[in-house]
């Protein structure tokens, strides 16, 4: 007797249907798995035969052999034990081919009977939507991040007994709901705000303009200047995630197994150590899984004393950057995903942060400090779209009690959410910000006053700008010009555009 049943797994960005097909034949008793399954899937033998047995079920005295299809497919994680429980069931004449036809299933099984959660609920409801499931069973703990995608009718299971009721019309089951989450609400309690920061005009400036146009920038300064309050601050001027980023986002933390039974509702703020590896910032290991630039995905990515990383963890920004997406090749399997963040980093003068104090002597030799800002090559430092530099602020302005209000910041989110709408006006769909915008696209959207043309021009040779530098000093002109509800690029808005472009 053969029955098959059907299901799926995460596959990078993916997600690939798996056919579960059981034969059980007279013989001695045995239980085997084969179809390029790892070790966790090995280890489903005795979950599922647990899981039986507890929840009351018989299990077959005979030997039965499950194959996992297509065998020439990687397959790993426990995704993959709830079918292959029903198959045995249906194998063993517990339930019947009709009851599980037609029906797709996923879910870890505990040994007394309880489905667990999976990683990448997303990509398999969304591969198991696109080849045509109209129902689809899923862990109830998944049920939130399933819910985002709509379409077929998707059933929450808590046990392997729940479900066996539910498929012989004994019972019911939660279904999802297919509604989007209302967005997440912030306590500006807790929060950093501009209003909190003193001083640094300046650099508040040139991170309302990094924000609205989701720039790359690079702020630099001697220790306790506030650098570190800037950037945590510029993770509450973000806007409001949409349906799809928040989809996208969600799925990017279901897969690398942060979240797996809530969906994420706020822009995402990345902040990893300078120890990391080049592995846990782009990605990999064995699984191919995502690393910190996807979970940075439509967020911020922050590096904290950016010379301290090693160099060969920065360099591996160079093409994501500019591309928005990473590809991850390992020997067994590619996989590709999004990374369209905006990199916040900062870093000091020299490595004891004091060159150009007045208050503080710098005891940095020369090659030190050359071999310290060297730390960043020229092709990673031509794609930071801005630089600014602040100084430390006086020690009598910091005694200042806070406002009562937070009005500075308030009026700059809201300048920043007019400026990405006109964005989304001229470029016709969200999302797409003055910064992704191709060289092709620059020449052909973006207009720019005749003396403002000028002004790039004598610059453009002043300063030796390289092609990419040139292309950059215009969008974030156009950010600018964007701030102030200006239709075409003028002088001032280039002016101050120019005055973040910085030689190395």
């Amino acid at each position: 007797m053969i029955s098959k049943i059907h299901s799926a797994i995460p596959y990078g960005f993916e997600g690939r249907l798996v056919e579960v097909e059981g034969d059980m034949n007279r013989g001695l008793p045995a239980f085997n798995i084969v179809g390029m399954a790892n070790k966790t899937i090995n280890e489903a033998k005795d979950r599922v035969r647990s899981a039986l047995v507890n929840s009351e079920f018989s299990f077959p005295d005979k030997k039965v052999t499950i194959s996992l299809a297509p065998a020439e497919l990687q397959k790993d994680g426990a995704y993959l034990d709830l079918p292959i429980a029903l198959n045995v069931l249906v194998l063993s004449g517990q339930l019947l081919k009709s009851d599980v036809r037609d029906h797709l299933f996923v879910g870890e099984l505990s040994l007394d009977g309880a489905i667990r959660p999976v990683r990448g609920i997303i990509n398999i409801v969304e591969v198991a939507k696109k080849a045509g499931y109209k129902e689809i069973f899923v862990p109830k703990a998944n049920l939130p991040q399933a819910s985002l995608v709509s379409g077929p009718t998707i059933y929450g299971v808590n046990t392997l007994q729940e479900l066996y009721l539910f498929l012989k019309k004994q019972a019911g089951l939660a279904t999802a709901s297919h509604e989007m989450p209302s967005r997440a609400t912030s306590d500006d309690i807790n929060m950093v705000l501009l209003d909190h920061i003193r001083g640094q005009q300046l650099a508040k400036r040139a991170m309302q303009i990094a924000i609205a146009g989701h720039h790359n920038i690079l702020i630099s300064g001697p220790p306790g200047a506030g650098k570190t309050l800037l950037a945590k601050a510029s993770a509450n001027l973000l806007p409001d995630l949409t349906p799809e980023e928040m989809v996208d986002i969600t799925k990017l933390y279901s897969i690398a197994g942060i979240a797996t039974d809530e969906i994420i509702k706020e822009r995402p703020f990345r902040n990893p150590h300078h120890t990391a590896s080049a592995t846990s910032i782009i990605g990999g290991g064995a699984g191919a899984n995502p690393g910190e630039i996807s979970l940075a995905h439509k967020g911020i990515l922050f590096l904290d004393e950016i010379p301290e990383f090693a160099r060969s963890v920065l360099e591996t920004l160079r093409q994501p950057l500019e591309d928005k997406t990473i590809a991850i090749s390992r020997a067994n399997r590619k996989s590709t995903y999004p990374a369209d963040f905006m990199l916040v980093a900062t870093m000091n003068p020299c490595p004891c942060g004091y060159l150009g104090d007045p208050t503080h002597e710098c005891k940095c030799t020369e090659t030190q400090i050359q071999n310290y800002q060297k730390k960043l090559s020229g092709p990673l430092f031509d794609r930071i779209d801005m630089n600014v530099e602040v100084e430390k602020v006086a020690n009598q302005d910091l005694r200042q009690n806070a406002p009562a209000t937070s009005d500075e910041h308030t009026v700059v989110k809201n300048t920043i959410t007019e400026a990405i709408e006109r964005q989304r006006r001229r470029y016709g769909r969200s999302g797409v910000y003055n910064s992704s915008l191709s060289s092709f696209e620059v020449s052909k959207l973006l207009k720019l006053e005749p003396c403002a043309e000028k002004l790039l021009a004598d610059a453009s040779e002043r300063l030796s700008l390289s092609a990419r530098a040139y292309f950059k000093t215009i969008k974030v002109a156009q950010t600018i010009a964007d701030l102030e509800g200006a239709e075409i690029v003028k002088q001032n808005h280039l002016a101050e555009a120019l005055t973040f472009r910085k030689r190395q």
